[in-house]
This record gives structure tokens, sequence and C-alpha cells, in this order.
């Protein structure tokens, strides 16, 4: 019950400021920590000393995320555009299998030119699948071997369906109590004045949907304002929000009888299909891929918005994700067509605690890595050790008959989340973390970059630290072309700012960890000393001349 509190209070009530940080600077992830005094990835000062008068090559980054707002003012001089295809001819000009893909490719949208936006999670999905296979069973007993971890698993995401059902239905009553509270007081203040002496006298504090509307009224009285209704309406406001989110997960997120795949076309059954979607690469809601493609690759030095990480990229958009979990037949073919169509670097801001289908995906990774591509991946928003808690995708491949698992550890770039606070606060509180499976950390927090439409919005997460890992792997693969991908990654680790403070443990209140132990590497990256690392280093990358497409 305190969690669901919480959780109301956080979103719905605009005038508690909790857990308040003073706000960085909106550059503050390229600064350098000994000349500007934040933790960022020193991205301004590399370009000041070292690579000031050095010209580097153009690299191609896929962002496989929501999609991209490809006309963004900050954005449209760095958007990769498909030389091979002529625009909205209705023809694949260039052969590679997809209409009219100019700027990237659109896996959840249909032919029709409709898309997906609303979409369930991975654990709705399985708990369909299992639901049609095992009905109203209580036992493993009569079933083979794969039949009974099958079962144990439908065990596991019947109780997460159940219980999350149940807590969305909890908290949209718990709303509905607050507004009927709101809805009391103001009847039994009557024309009083709105104020603490008056609301503490007119509010029947037995009553139980009083009680959940008087903190949030005696918070707006406290700080001195006097209009009732300004603040009936500012409560009101919120709980809409709030509904519309709850409802949300009952009617989407957690709905096992959602099936968007109706909206794409495709047959779903056959995991190896490759060729449905279509060439819009915005889509319905592009804010988090927007906010991604201006990490890496905002246009530098142009006095508009702010500055991505990396100049000479070109940002190729595939729209994967939708709003609830991207599948992993769409995953596997973005990760392909990215690098079927030039891209060097993947960035994959998106993540989800079950999975579909994973050797789909591991093929797609093996793919990817025979043709030295590195992958960026963001750690998750969990605050759970992904050592020991299931993350997805990953770059261990799934195991085989007898042979342990193999993995594309050496191209593959796991990444946790900073603050841009100093000290015990240096862990961003919502990031996964692992000594094992998280790489290494970047600013994730208050990160200011590009929004739909010409804007610009600060955001948080391990979806902003990843394009962060990904811009400074594009300024090694730029102006240092002959690294291969395991050499930038290893440069990258190598090259980390150590940092072995005792900090909060992501996931907890005031449990301390040092901050070294949070990853493989034990630091932040940090684009200085990695360029430093590569300028001296001996490339291996072989280029492969790609065989003409089919």
């Amino acid at each position: 019950m305190k969690t669901m509190k919480l959780l109301v209070a956080l979103m719905l009530f605009s005038f508690v400021q909790l857990n308040a940080q003073e706000e960085p600077p909106k550059d503050w992830f390229h600064m350098d920590a000994s000349k500007d005094g934040y933790n960022g990835v020193s991205s301004h000062e590399v370009y000041k000393t070292i690579l000031k008068d050095k010209q580097g090559e153009e690299v191609i980054v896929a962002v496989i995320d929501s999609g991209v707002d490809v006309e963004h003012e900050d954005l449209v001089g760095n958007i990769w555009v498909n030389k091979g295809e002529i625009p909205d001819n209705g023809k694949d000009d260039d052969g590679n299998g997809y209409i009219d893909d100019v700027n990237g490719w659109n896996f959840i949208g249909g032919a029709n030119g409709e898309n997906v936006n609303h979409e369930n999670l991975e654990v709705a999905r399985l708990y369909k699948k299992y639901k049609d296979m095992f009905g109203d069973r209580s036992n493993d007993k009569g079933l083979n071997k794969k039949q009974r971890k099958m079962f144990a698993e439908y065990l596991v995401v019947k109780d997460e369906i159940e219980k999350s059902r149940g807590r969305a239905q909890s908290q949209l009553d718990y709303v509905a109590g607050i507004l009927k509270g709101v809805d009391k007081v103001k009847e039994s203040l009557g024309a009083k004045a709105f104020n603490m002496d008056n609301l503490g006298k007119a509010a029947d504090k037995k009553d139980e949907d009083v009680q959940k509307a008087l903190p949030f009224l005696m918070q707006a009285a406290g700080q001195g304002k006097t209009d009732f209704a300004e603040v009936e309406t500012a409560i009101q406001d919120r709980m809409n929000g709030a509904v519309e989110y709850f409802e949300g997960q009952l009617k989407y997120h957690y709905n096992p009888d959602l099936n968007t795949r109706t909206i794409i076309g495709d047959n779903y059954a056959d995991q190896t299909e490759r060729y449905y979607g279509n060439n819009d690469v915005e889509g319905p809601d592009a804010l988090h891929g927007t906010h991604v493609a201006g990490i890496i690759a905002a246009v530098r030095n142009n006095d508009v918005g702010m500055d991505g990480v990396a100049g000479n990229v070109k940002i190729m958009s595939i729209r994967t994700v939708p709003d609830g979990d991207e599948r992993d037949k769409d995953v596997a073919n973005a990760i392909r067509y990215a690098v079927d169509n030039g891209a060097s670097i993947i960035n994959m801001s998106f993540g989800k605690s079950f999975s579909w289908n994973k050797n789909v995906v591991d093929k797609a990774v093996k793919y990817a890595v025979k043709n030295d591509v590195l992958l960026v991946h963001a750690a998750g928003n969990d605050g759970k050790d992904i050592d020991s808690k299931s993350n997805f995708p990953t770059d261990t491949y799934a195991k085989r008959g007898w042979f342990s698992p193999k993995s594309a550890t050496k191209t593959w770039i796991e990444v946790g989340a900073l603050n841009h606070a100093k000290g015990e606060n240096l862990a961003a509180p919502f990031s996964n973390y692992g000594t094992n499976n998280v790489d290494l950390f970047a600013p994730g927090m208050a990160i200011y970059s590009t929004l739909p439409d010409n804007e610009y919005r600060n955001l948080q997460g391990t979806s902003m630290a990843a394009p962060v890992v990904a811009g400074v792997a594009a300024m090694l693969r730029s102006y240092y072309p002959k690294l291969s991908s395991a050499q930038i990654k290893n440069i990258l680790m190598q090259s980390v700012v150590k940092n072995n403070d005792q900090v909060i443990k992501p996931g907890t209140k005031d449990e301390k960890v040092a901050f070294g132990k949070l990853s493989v590497a034990g630091g932040i990256v940090n684009a200085k000393k990695a360029v430093e690392i590569a300028a001296r280093t001996k490339g291996k990358r072989k280029v492969k001349k790609k065989a003409p497409r089919a």
C-alpha cells in the first residue's frame, strides 16, 4: 500500500517536489569532471583539443526504437538517406526487400500505412500462449520434460499477470477515492476560505476518501495556495493522467487478449519472416527515439537546441519499439536490416524481463557480430542486479544441448545510468547493474535532447545512457575507422574513469555499495581518454565488400 500511495503521489501531485535535486546544466553529459565539475564524458573537451583539426569519416548509427522525427531542426542534417531508393515511387529500387525505405524501416506498421502504438507486454503474450496450452491445470503431472519447463514458466507469468492487473485496478480505485475525497472536503468547506486552519476543521479525518485526498490538499494549503478551484483543477488534471496510465495497463500492457499483429499483417508464427512493415520511420509517438537520436547525433555547433555526442554521424531510424514490449521477431529483423544497410553501430534503448523467442534474436546478434557491428544496449530501469535477474535482449546466446552458452561480449556493450549528482547519489536510483553483465556507466539523468516537432526536454533512463556510449563509439569509429568493433569496446572499457566511492545501490533506499562493483569496468565512459587510447592503437578491422542483394 505504501508503494501504491507513493506512486500516486509522484505521478499526480504537481505541488509536491519529492527528492528534488539541483538541476544540472543542459549539456552536463558533455562536460569534463576536472574542468567543469560534472561527471560528463568529456566530449566538449576532446573536440576542442585532440580532434580539433582532424577530419572524420561518416558513420551510420541505427537507432532501433519507437521512431525518429527525421525532420527535426537539429537532426535533419544528420539523418541517413538510402541513396539506392527513389522516394515515394512505391518500388523497391535497391532490391533490399523494403519499399521506399529512404530513412530506415518500420517493423511495427502495416502495408496500408497503419501503425502499432499501444502494445502488451511479453509476460501477457506468454500468459496467453500457456493459458491456451494448459488451461486450468494446477500441476505438471503427466507432462514431459519440455512441457514441465513451459508449465513452470506459465506459473511465473500467471502470477505476475494476476498481481499486476490487481495492482492497476487497486490504483484506479485509489485515484477514484482521492477524487471523491476532494469533493467531500469541498462540500465541507462550503463558503469558508481554503487555508490550513479551515481545511483541518472541515475535513472528516475518519472518512477513507478524505484520508486519501487530505495529504494533497494540505500540501497545497501549506504552500499558501488559497484558490480551492485552482487546486481542485490541478489535482483533477493529474488524476486524469493517472487514470489513463492505469487503464492503459489493463487495456494494453497486461491484456493477454490484445493482438496487434492484425495491424501489421505478418505471419507471426513464422519467426523467420523478414519482409513486412512500412516506411513510416517516425510513427505515432517518436518521443523516445527522437530523444535517443539527438543524444547521439544532434547537429553539433549549429547554435540550435543541443549538441549530439558525435559528429559525422547519420541516424538510421528502425521503428521496432511500441508503447509496450518489443517483439523478438521485430528486434531480430531490425538488427539484420541495420547490418545489411550499412550501420556499423546499433543503439538499443529497450528491454524486457521475458523473451518469446530468444534464438531468433541470437541469430541476428551473431549476424551483427560477424559483420563487425557494435551493439549498444541499455541495461534497464528496474533497479535490479541483472547478473541474477533476467533482462532481454542479452549478449549471451541461449544454451544448446550440453554446450555452455557463448556470447557476443566482445562487440556488445551493456550500459548503466549515471546521475549528475556526486557522492552517494552517483548511480541513478533506477538503473540496473551487474558486476558481470553491465559493462560500464554513462550519464542518464536529466539528459537534455531533441523531441518531435522541434522541441527539447530532459529525460532520464538507461535509455539515455546507452546513446551517450553509442555516440562515443561513433566518434572512435569516425576518426579511427580501422578499429574493429571489439577494439572499440575494449578501448571504451579501458578508458573509463574509475570510481570506487560508496554509493546508494540502485533499487534500495540507503544500502551502500562500491560504485566499481556495479559494472565490469567499474567506471564512467570518457571520450577524451578513449580517443587518447584509440590514437595509439593499431586497427584490426577487416572491411568486407558486401555481395549484391538477391
